[in-house]
């Protein structure tokens, strides 16, 4: 069986949905939670796939979370030895980072289920599960795309929500893998941050109802199409 690591930032924000279909494509994952596993003895080169998750922190901050620093040399030799990667919001920005992309606040937080725009790039095929589907969005900060990678996706609010670079690594700045129930746990992690923003939990309730189990398939169709890639 083909194994993935999954770097993780705060239980609440795991693989949710893409766990079985990860399971369904013959992959055995397992998590590290890099804020409290020591890296150095890591392999970054071992494992089948990187998945790295979301959190909220910016991926800009090593001085305040040093483990950052880490995450970043692992991604950075993986991505330089075509070893497959996939990261979420603030794992697509390390990604980005690694890259040499600039990731800077975008000065608004785009929060909440809402549709992206796919590019007109070939490679933005890999996404087209999701073209008219509301995916969930949290996040102030906005990655550039990097030099050598390709634009696949935007929302109104951040022109920059997915890049890929070959067939082996693919930056997603949304959140595809967050089920109804899994919100729960963001909203009460993310509680401060809701309350700050002035953002309603019934309304993102509500969303989440509507959109969470056509995202749930487009999500497993996406994951899909992007683990077939690898082998091709």
């Amino acid at each position: 069986m083909k194994t993935v690591v999954v770097f993780r930032h705060v239980p609440f924000e795991d693989l949710g949905t893409l766990g079985d279909t990860l399971h369904e494509c013959g992959y055995q994952y397992h998590y590290i939670d890099t804020p409290i596993t020591a890296l150095a003895t890591f392999d970054p080169l071992h494992a089948d796939v990187l998945i790295v998750l979301g959190g909220p922190i910016s991926a800009n901050d090593e001085t305040g979370y040093p483990f950052l620093s880490q995450e970043l040399a692992i991604i950075r030799q993986r991505l330089a030895q075509q070893r497959p990667v996939l990261g979420i919001c603030l794992g697509a920005q390390l990604m980005a980072r690694a890259l040499g992309a600039r990731v800077a606040p975008m000065g608004v937080k785009e929060i909440g289920y809402g549709p992206i725009q796919l590019s007109s790039a070939p490679q933005a095929a890999v996404l087209a599960p999701l073209s008219d589907i509301p995916v969930l969005h949290w996040h102030g900060d906005r990655f550039e795309i990097p030099d050598s990678a390709i634009r696949l996706a935007g929302s109104q609010v951040c022109d920059n929500q997915a890049f890929s670079l070959g067939k082996h690594a693919l930056g997603l700045q949304f959140h595809p893998e967050v089920s109804q129930t899994g919100l729960e746990g963001w909203l009460v992690g993310h509680a401060c941050e809701l309350e700050l923003a002035g953002l309603s939990l019934g309304e993102l309730r509500q969303q989440a109802a509507h959109a969470s189990a056509s995202l749930a398939l487009a999500a497993q169709q996406v994951m899909t199409r992007w683990l077939d890639q690898l082998h091709t």
